[in-house]
């Protein structure tokens, strides 16, 4: 998720249920900051006995580079889809097997043969979602579907628009609007993409994880988002709405994943197997505002859920793109962009 809603990483301990169970054990919990319900982490605690420790992160590259100092302590993970893939490839997950867990039965079919973890061997869905921004209707009153909103900027929009501290979603975007294909190599493409990205900066407030905090505080107008941090924020600034651009946008899905090293390996997969019970997968939907990949899950969520525009997409919106890892050299392009973009 791709999706910390928190400048920093937060760090809090999550106490024993009040019942006052004797501790059979740890769980340290590695995942996105302000993403997790505490509600749902405290009947685990209590159900099994477990005591849990949470930290955050802000970005999956941030996680990645922790996880890869090795000896963390932690025992789970949250990886966005192609981080999955990147951390199979480096051999720092575990293999869980998840499809032969007793609540796999539940994994939505569309979400167990997916590209980052065919079978679900190593993972199982934790939310899922789209990225694209959030615009303000009151200040901005034309058709808000199209990313030249953030590349060609309307005059009530410029100077007040937030977009993702992310190299893969700001490039992506940029790409899209140009008509490119994503993890894309060709020189004079990424020229055109690089001359795109410096033009639009001087129209950027600013570029922050922050979304909701940007959004609520009336910082900014327009903030690139995603769809669970879009609805959230509406529910302090109503006159926000989420844009589907004719463009396109990014598809992702969270996931929950076992480090190779987890110390508490068996109450890392006890706490896999909870998180495809179809009431705990709601549990953290309704917290975080997200899909989840949990069949029956709808039944636990709040209404406004089953309707919300951010989380139901029109008819007529793209597909969402789900975007594979890139190739080294790619990858390479894109940080010599990046940095130039952030000079």
């Amino acid at each position: 998720m791709k999706h910390s809603l928190l400048k920093a990483a937060a760090v809090s301990t999550l106490a024993l249920s009040a019942m006052g169970a004797h501790a059979e054990g740890k769980l340290n919990i590695y995942n996105w900051g302000n993403y997790t319900n505490p509600e749902m982490i405290e009947k685990f605690e209590a159900q099994y006995g477990v005591e849990v420790t949470l930290d955050g992160y802000d970005s999956n590259e941030t996680m990645l580079a922790k996880v890869k100092e090795g000896n963390t302590g932690y025992d789970v993970v949250v990886p966005g889809d192609y981080m999955i893939a990147i951390m199979v490839g480096e051999g720092l997950l575990a293999e869980i097997n998840a499809s032969e867990m007793e609540n796999f039965k539940n994994m939505d079919p569309n979400w167990v043969d997916v590209y980052w973890d065919p079978g679900r061997k190593y993972s199982v869905p934790y939310q899922w979602g789209t990225t694209s921004f959030t615009v303000d209707s009151a200040i901005y009153s034309g058709d808000i579907n199209t990313l030249g909103l953030i590349f060609d900027t309307p005059e009530e929009l410029k100077g007040r628009i937030n977009m993702l501290n992310d190299m893969n979603d700001v490039i992506n975007a940029g790409l899209r609007y140009l008509g490119y294909p994503r993890c894309n190599s060709n020189p004079e493409q990424m020229k055109e993409l690089m001359a795109l990205l410096a033009k639009a900066k001087g129209d950027w407030r600013t570029m922050d994880y922050a979304v909701i905090e940007k959004l609520t505080s009336k910082d900014v107008d327009l903030s690139q988002s995603w769809n669970g941090a879009a609805m959230r924020a509406r529910a302090d600034r109503p006159s926000l709405q989420y844009a589907y651009p004719k463009e396109g946008f990014t598809g992702w899905m969270d996931n929950v994943a076992v480090l190779a090293d987890a110390p508490n390996m068996e109450n890392a997969k006890l706490f896999v197997n909870f998180m495809m019970d179809p009431e705990n997968a709601a549990m953290t939907s309704n917290f975080a505002r997200y899909a989840n990949g949990i069949k029956g899950s709808e039944a636990f969520m709040d209404p406004e859920m089953l309707s919300a525009p951010e989380i139901v997409m029109p008819v007529d919106a793209p597909v969402p793109d789900f975007v594979k890892p890139c190739d080294q050299d790619v990858v390479d392009l894109y940080n010599k962009v990046w940095t130039r973009l952030k000079q």
